[in-house]
């Protein structure tokens, strides 16, 4: 077990999407969110912790809390009963077990007594970088509802065409005391940031490609930059937001970032990165690789392989 975290870090995190549903909405048909005065489609944090949480356990073999599991009735158990399968009688053994409540904390009774766990991973909600629109797919399928149908039923969905969206988080040093998160354990994240995105492979997710992860550990104590994903614009298009279909259809413009990096590299420890080669930056108009903007910044950085 590598040593509890110190430093607060900061991820920025892009991940584009192709004729599916990222996040459907159960209050609304499960359209896909979409904020419907700028007409950016959403996610939510919740959405990629479940991702993460699955990637950790069905690839890596990581305990999570925090899943669907049945009893012998097909009902769904909840988290008492989830501590009595894992055998768990305090905090610190569900710590201990548990890889996402380490990440991002939890709220549950332990001998009757409630235990709130402020996790330091935090995501704030995602969205995409430009407008989108929605598309209603109907179909059919060649299985009859029931013995009585002549005919496969009927089948429709809503989903984007495109949509390349960023989410924001912080890694809080702070609450990392109380609920141990390691440096093991930062990496098994990004791991699921990247991997698990790439590997949610269902009928309304396939297709999601991680495009760019970048993770800023500061050496100053309680200090962040903030709001990283608002630093990062669209740039020029050939085509108007809602056609785009593509990632090399749509630069993103880093120098507003690039330059957030400068002017606090004295507080930053170090930068690592992961990109997908297909993703197109630029600083400013002129086209720029991000290992070369980052020679700029005066900290070290490296690129990190999954």
């Amino acid at each position: 077990m590598s040593d509890v975290i110190s430093n607060r870090v900061e991820l920025l995190f892009l991940y584009d999407v192709k004729d599916i549903n990222p996040n459907g909405d159960p209050l609304d048909e499960n359209k896909p969110r979409i904020d419907e005065e700028t007409m950016e489609n959403i996610v939510s944090d919740v959405r990629l912790k479940r991702t993460i949480r699955d990637y950790l356990h069905d690839f890596k073999g990581q305990e999570i809390f925090i899943r669907g599991t049945r009893d012998d009735k097909g009902n769904l158990k909840d988290k008492e009963d989830r501590m009595k399968d894992l055998k768990i009688t305090n905090a610190d053994e569900l710590l201990k077990s548990c890889i996402d409540i380490r990440l991002f904390g939890a709220t549950t009774a332990i001998k009757g007594k409630t235990i709130t766990m402020t996790g330091p991973v935090q995501f704030r909600i995602g969205r995409s970088f430009h407008r989108v629109k929605m598309a209603f797919m109907k179909g059919t399928t060649v299985m009859p509802a029931d013995k009585t149908s002549k005919q496969g039923t009927f089948t429709e969905q809503y989903v984007l065409p495109y949509s390349l969206i960023g989410f924001y988080g912080i890694i809080n040093e702070n609450a990392a005391k109380t609920t141990t998160l390691t440096i093991d354990d930062v990496n098994s994240l990004l791991d699921g940031l990247w991997n698990g995105t790439k590997n949610l492979i269902s009928r309304s997710k396939v297709g999601q490609m991680p495009r760019l992860l970048i993770n800023v550990t500061y050496k100053e104590k309680n200090y962040h930059i903030g709001d990283l994903d608002a630093l990062i614009k669209k740039g020029k298009t050939e085509v108007s937001d809602e056609e785009i279909r593509d990632i090399t259809q749509i630069p993103l413009d880093i120098s507003a970032l690039i330059d957030a990096f400068v002017a606090n590299a004295v507080k930053i420890d170090h930068i690592e990165y992961c990109i997908d080669p297909h993703l197109r930056l630029t600083f400013g108009e002129k086209a720029v690789t991000l290992e070369d903007a980052l020679k700029s910044v005066k900290c070290p950085s490296k690129q990190i392989n999954f």
